[in-house]
């Protein structure tokens, strides 16, 4: 058996989370039609960190919002599991969303009258199987800060805040769009080691987007993307911890 055949036969042994099968993205401006996404074919998997990388207008956050049934698809699949999601109502969508994925945005939205515990507590109320608030909180290292208010709290304390509400309901996906993007690299490299630690922990399939291409190294997986198609795929070797990046 050959090294083609040896990476076959492990691909096929993956479970995918994600399949995304000729998926095409339009938007109407107008008399002005933007394509977003022209015909993407790519799989996320169990457990795996993924990193969608591409500049800005390469598609990947509408690729991102599509997987985590936030928008839909102008033609194309998107596959849950075996639950097709292109098939979905607008309700059965909202269950998915709050059941099985985490979002974490460039912008923290957080509500600031309310504590970092209470609002990761908003998620935990509502979810089937939730951790603790404080037991969410302690995986970013932030236990100490649970009664704090946002306006108390650094710019990557919040971002681990809103980590920490993403993952209380145990989701299976975590989807983080530029989680990085409004932080300087030493904060960024704290909150981005809050996610690998989730990943490694939870088993939780995570997927960040990302226009910046050393954040790459840190990934089982890196799928490039440019003018709304998938430019590369490519398997990193070995994956480096968060702590040694530099960019």
């Amino acid at each position: 058996m050959n090294a083609t055949d040896k990476l076959a036969g492990a691909t096929k042994q993956k479970t995918a989370v994600f399949r995304a099968l000729n998926v095409t993205k339009v938007y109407r401006m107008g008399e002005v039609q933007v394509h977003a996404l022209r015909g993407v074919n790519v799989e996320l998997y169990e457990h795996e960190f993924v990193v969608l990388l591409g500049a800005s207008g390469s598609g990947k956050s509408t690729l991102l919002n599509i997987l985590g049934g936030l928008d839909v698809p102008t033609s194309g699949s998107v596959f849950y599991l075996d639950h097709d999601l292109t098939a979905s109502e607008p309700s059965e969508l909202t269950n998915f969303r709050r059941d099985h994925v985490g979002f974490v945005f460039q912008f923290y939205n957080l509500i600031p009258s309310l504590t970092a515990r209470e609002n990761v507590e908003l998620i935990t109320e509502i979810a089937r199987n939730p951790m603790d608030p404080m037991e969410a909180l302690a995986m970013v290292h932030l236990q100490d800060r649970a009664n704090h208010f946002p306006a108390q709290l650094s710019g990557g304390e919040q971002q681990r805040v809103a980590i920490a509400r993403a993952i209380a309901k145990r989701p299976d996906v975590l989807l983080c769009d530029e989680p990085t993007g409004a932080l300087d690299v030493k904060t960024g490299i704290v909150v981005l080691e809050a996610i690998s630690r989730i990943n490694a922990e939870l088993g939780t399939t995570t997927a960040v987007i990302t226009h910046n291409a050393a954040i790459a190294a840190m990934a089982d997986r890196v799928i490039s993307l440019s003018d709304g198609q998938i430019h590369e795929v490519r398997e990193n070797s070995e994956r480096i911890a968060a702590s040694r990046l530099e960019w």
